[in-house]
């Protein structure tokens, strides 16, 4: 007698189990749940792999319709020793799991390297539309075929397709079962609820993500793409893949009036925030907004605290150094970093440099970054687009004005000089302004980075 059958179907990003099998064979299988709206069990897509597994350790038959998937042909990139052994890591660790790369030492190469071994259809999604679009570039320089896009206005879907999450989240019900391999470029972006559900309705079998700065929390990477099976910091890089860098954080002070401002709003700010404590000793930010908007004082608080960051910001300080490191970096390409679109107006206003932002549309931003490579631009000013992915020019001194963002920007902005080249030395000037918020927290991120990512500061 033939055991009993379990058949497995995709249905808008789930799977549909029927069969012969006996119900509580069926109940009993990881992640299944039963569906009376259509009278079966459902299970969701991610966990294909998982459910043919234990389907075979209870010797049922297996019927496999999900999926769809086709093969092609992609030429393999070169990869350096590093790249090598991050991708061995991946094979050894069945094809899913977490690559931990710094900014510039080349996690695309490992991907495509990737998709080359496996020779079958690979959906690649990336948190932004500039980052979709790079990886089709970057993929077009090994692949012959055409490329699909979903995002920015495309719709297409072919063997090899580039997304942002948002689309892919949108289409992964028609198309989560066409793909072997599913790439998650920034994948430390995958654990917000949405995104989260745009990896659970893929049922790709191969998994890779990529980050420079892993999560603290990797529970839903760990779930939806894999352990990590490969880090490796700055440290372990530089002087050899990467450039050389040297830290350097000027301390500066505020001025008369602006450290009188700052006070008297920090006053107001730290009374109502100390009621706050006192109330909910375990109280997150969010939980304080909420509170403090409910009342007038609260939120003369909240107003008193976002004047306090709009000073911070930029102060006549950070003016000051600004212009000097600009002076003393003249034959240099420098890239300024600040915490806001309005810091860094302010910063092109007055120095004349062109601002990358997220008001910039692509083409006009395409044509900086080229005038930057060719060297007619020797500046460029942002808050957050130049951050992580975009494919930056080679750059040799980062000014970072805004000192507010956490340690994952940080790193990130780092990485944005360590693009190697023959006796390079990178340099990244930090502003920090003295006995405020932000000199706190620049001390708490810098020490933060010394154990994960190698930096001697």
């Amino acid at each position: 007698m033939s055991p009993p059958e379990i058949r497995l179907r995709f249905d808008r990003g789930t799977l549909l189990l029927d069969g012969s099998a006996p119900a509580a064979e069926m109940e009993a299988l990881p992640g299944v749940l039963w569906d009376p709206r259509v009278g079966a069990f459902r299970a969701p897509a991610h966990r294909h792999p998982e459910l043919c597994a234990a389907i075979v350790a209870r010797r049922l038959s297996l019927q496999d319709d999900v999926l769809a998937i086709d093969t092609l042909e992609c030429q393999r990139p070169e990869l350096r020793p590093y790249q090598k052994s991050a991708l061995l890591s991946w094979h050894l660790a069945e094809r899913r799991g977490v690559v931990v790369l710094p900014t510039g030492a080349g996690k695309t190469r490992v991907a495509i390297a990737a998709l080359s071994d496996l020779g079958a259809s690979a959906l690649c999604i990336a948190p932004t539309r500039a980052l979709m679009h790079q990886w089709h570039d970057e993929i077009a320089k090994v692949y012959a075929g055409p490329i699909g896009v979903l995002g920015d206005g495309h719709k297409s879907v072919l063997p090899i397709t580039v997304a942002t999450f948002e689309s892919a989240l949108r289409a992964m019900p028609r198309i989560g079962h066409r793909f072997g391999l599913l790439v998650v470029d920034e994948a430390h972006h995958a654990g917000g609820y949405l995104r989260e559900e745009a990896l659970e309705m893929c049922a790709a079998p191969a998994r890779l993500g990529l980050t420079a700065t892993p999560p603290d929390n990797s529970e839903v990477l760990c779930r939806l793409v894999g352990p990590t099976v490969e880090q490796l910091g700055v440290h372990d890089l530089a002087g050899r893949y990467l450039a050389d860098f040297e830290i350097f954080v000027l301390r500066l002070s505020l001025d008369l009036d602006e450290r009188r401002r700052y006070e008297a709003d920090q006053e107001i700010f730290r009374d109502i925030f100390r009621q706050f404590r006192e109330l909910m000793p375990a109280g997150s930010w969010a939980d304080f907004t909420r509170v403090a908007s409910r009342t007038q004082d609260g939120r003369d608080a909240l107003a008193a605290w976002r004047r306090m960051r709009t000073l911070v910001a930029w102060t006549r300080g950070k003016s000051r150094a600004v212009r000097e490191l600009l002076r003393d970096s003249w034959d240099c390409r420098v890239l300024v970093f600040t915490a806001d679109n309005r810091t860094a107006y302010a910063i092109a206003r007055e120095h004349l440099i062109m601002p990358i932002t997220c008001d910039i549309k692509k083409r006009e931003r395409e044509s900086a970054l080229t005038a930057f490579r060719e060297g007619r631009l020797r500046a460029l000013v942002s808050a957050r687009v130049l951050n992580e992915g975009i494919d930056v020019p080679d750059a040799d001194v980062a000014i970072i004005v805004g000192g507010t963002q956490g340690e994952r920007e940080h790193v990130q902005r780092i990485g944005r000089l360590l693009r190697p080249r023959p006796g390079k030395r990178a340099r990244v000037y930090e502003l920090v302004t003295l006995s405020t918020a932000e000199a706190r927290q620049s001390s708490e991120r810098r020490k933060s980075l010394v154990a994960p990512f190698g930096f001697g500061l």
